[in-house]
Order: structure tokens, then C-alpha cells, then sequence
């Protein structure tokens, strides 16, 4: 039997998942995502801040976000208040033996996330909700979705 390699195009995080928060704060990574980190990164994330969720990007897709904000943000009127926001969240994040990480409890307290979460894929990223304001925002994106139809139409995807 023969295993059929992925290209690094195929592999992305994709998905969603809701998971528990134990008591001390850990998160299961789900084995995808698991296996995207290991695949094409290392099994470093770097956890921040964002605007209503935290984001967890491999160490490796962080640091092109952090070349584009020490290259092109300077230029940007007012964006200083912006990397000031997200890099004080930055937590590098370990996985451990059973695929968790540790979610400082500064920015679980920040974004109001509880027991459960939600894991969203965004493809080189995944994103990291408290369950009740995925319900939310997933609601409000629904109720507005044509307003991407240009976009998508544009794209060629629609």
C-alpha cells in the first residue's frame, strides 16, 4: 500500500470543532489541526488577541504577520494602537504530549471565553471562540451573507 503525500497546498486548517476547556485551561487541539502544525509547521502557536476571538497561528505564518507589521504598519495612520493591541496578547503556545495547550487565563477572561469553545479553520490560522459568541457572530454572518456575492462573484467562485 502506498501513502499519497499531500502538497503543503493541501494541507490547511479547515473545519470547525467545539471543545471543553479543562479545569486548567487546556485545549485540545483537534488531531487536523494537529496534523497540519506537525505536516508543514512545528507544534508551536503563537495565541493572541484579535476582535472578538483569539487567534492561533504556527509560529511560522505569525512571523510573516509580524514582517507585514514591522514593514508596512508604520505608513498606516493610527495602526500603531492596533499592534499595541495585538502583540500584548502574543503567548507562544506549546502543544504538550496529548495535543493541548495552555490558554493563559488573561485572555480567556479578556474575550469572556468559558468551558466551551469553538475552533474555527481560516486556512494558514485557526481561530479560538467562546462557544455562545461563535452562536453570535455565526447568526449575524447568515443574515448578511449577501452581501458577499460581489466578492465571491468576483472571485469566480459564485
Amino acid at each position: 500500500m502506498t501513502s499519497v503525500k499531500k502538497k503543503v497546498s493541501e494541507i490547511r486548517f479547515r473545519s470547525r470543532s467545539e471543545h471543553a476547556l479543562d479545569s486548567k485551561g487546556r485545549l485540545n487541539i483537534p488531531s487536523r489541526f494537529r496534523e497540519v502544525l506537525r505536516d508543514i509547521y512545528d507544534e508551536t502557536l503563537i495565541v493572541t488577541n484579535w476582535q472578538k476571538s483569539l487567534k492561533a497561528y504556527p509560529l511560522g505564518e505569525w512571523e510573516k504577520v509580524e514582517e507585514k507589521l514591522i514593514s508596512e504598519a508604520p505608513g498606516l495612520p493610527g495602526f500603531g494602537d492596533f499592534v499595541r493591541y495585538v502583540i500584548s496578547g502574543v503567548t507562544e503556545c506549546q502543544l504538550d504530549k496529548q495535543g493541548r495547550i495552555l490558554l493563559p487565563g488573561s485572555l480567556r477572561a479578556e474575550f469572556g471565553i468559558g468551558k466551551e469553545v469553538v475552533l474555527n479553520g481560516m486556512l494558514d490560522h485557526f481561530e479560538i471562540w467562546d462557544k455562545a459568541a461563535w452562536l453570535d457572530e455565526t447568526r449575524r454572518t447568515r443574515d448578511k451573507f449577501q452581501d458577499f456575492e460581489q466578492g465571491l462573484s468576483s472571485l469566480g467562485i459564485l
